[in-house]
């Protein structure tokens, strides 16, 4: 019997999705190895990807026809097992998801409500909700919206969509009701972003020029979240990850009762991770760029901490290598295959470069430990 690898890639962002990356070095490492016994199980922080893991690890995708960021609909989709549904809101409001370019003052996220609420008719009482590339900076409020809450001016007329409306924003009607309507439910937010909601380090200032705000932009955006936070839930503006995915984030924690947990521990377990480990001689993870921001808390840094801890080495393949030695040690991880190392055109090249890495790493951390005397 072959050795036991497990392959849990990230997304190589604008290349390979996570599954292409674990098929294609997977592939190299049985042109090495064919008796490798490989489980595949690729993984998610929260963000782009999370619904295609959670699909990978036996969830069902449902399939979901939603508003769009900019209102449109897109066909999205969840993932559901058993009562627990996972919600990427990159399916539903994400940036690929605008039509004509960036929307940074009308863009909402009343789709990811109505995957939600669909989860909800299913009967799921935990709602996983993934929040990261967001192309709304709206506080969650169409999120919201989306589940019965109304936001109202001072002549008692809807907002419109959008994080600018809400600076006109009076009073909100149907907290109550969504409250009773989730009791029972427990949602948690998947999210690595520490962020507060407001100010120089929040969701506007810091994200809203990634999503094609200008700073008078900003300036609007960052004044009518914190309108949003004054009517809705002060004390709640300064949690660590309330300004995630535009502000997401506070609202799924003030008006969902939502818990924060690190994006990628709570993937892992949803995937069941520790369990694909048992007997595993190597553990291969991956994303598009290692580099300083892999180390807190992206995805192939939590692979590599799960391994560890269970004294399975773990080696990365990836688009680029940005790390020394000394922090890749320090990381656990005991090599790392660079598509830029291997081959032109990493870009356009990178599956049949994802196979050589594989093939590569197969030899060197497979094949020549057992030729060794």
């Amino acid at each position: 019997m072959g050795p036991v690898v497990v392959l849990a890639p990230d997304k190589f962002k604008g290349t390979l999705t996570a599954v292409e990356a674990a098929a294609r070095i997977g592939a190299g490492i049985r042109r090495a190895r064919p008796d490798a016994e490989i489980r595949v199980s690729p993984v998610a922080d929260g963000g782009e990807g999370t619904v295609d893991a959670a699909v990978a690890a036996g969830f069902a995708r449902i399939p979901a026809r939603v508003s769009g960021p900019t209102g449109r609909p897109v066909d999205a989709a969840f993932a559901v097992r058993g009562a627990t549904a996972v919600v990427e809101l990159a399916e539903a409001a994400g940036s690929a998801r605008l039509p004509a370019g960036p929307e940074p003052l009308t863009a909402d996220t009343t789709g990811v409500g109505e995957s939600i609420a669909r989860a909800l008719a299913l009967g799921c009482t935990r709602i996983v909700l993934g929040l990261g590339g967001a192309a709304a900076t709206d506080g969650g409020s169409g999120l919201v919206r989306a589940l019965g809450v109304r936001l109202l001016d001072a002549a008692g007329a809807d907002l419109p969509r959008g994080g600018a409306a809400l600076r006109d924003l009076d009073r909100i009607d149907g907290a109550s009701a969504l409250a009773a309507r989730l009791t029972g439910v427990e949602v948690v937010i998947a999210s690595d972003v520490d962020n507060p909601l407001l100010g120089p380090k929040g969701a506007a200032a810091v994200y809203g020029p990634q999503k094609g705000a200008t700073p008078a932009d900003v300036a609007l955006l960052d004044a009518a979240l914190a309108r949003w936070a004054e009517v809705v839930a002060p004390d709640l503006a300064d949690v660590p990850g309330a300004g995630a995915a535009g502000g997401t984030g506070f609202g799924a924690l003030a008006l969902l009762g939502a818990t924060v947990r690190p994006g990628i521990g709570l993937l892992l377990d949803l995937l069941g991770f520790e369990e694909l480990l048992d007997g595993a001689r190597l553990v291969v993870t991956g994303e598009g760029s290692l580099d300083a921001q892999t180390l807190h808390g992206k995805a192939p840094a939590g692979v590599a901490a799960a391994a560890r801890a269970r004294g399975v080495p773990v080696a990365v393949v990836c688009g680029r290598v940005e790390l020394s030695r000394d922090r890749l040690d320090a990381a656990g991880i005991v090599a790392a295959y660079a598509l830029t190392d291997l081959g032109p055109d990493s870009l356009t090249r990178a599956g049949a470069l994802a196979e050589i890495a594989g093939e590569r790493l197969a030899r060197d951390l497979l094949t020549a430990s057992e030729d060794a005397p």
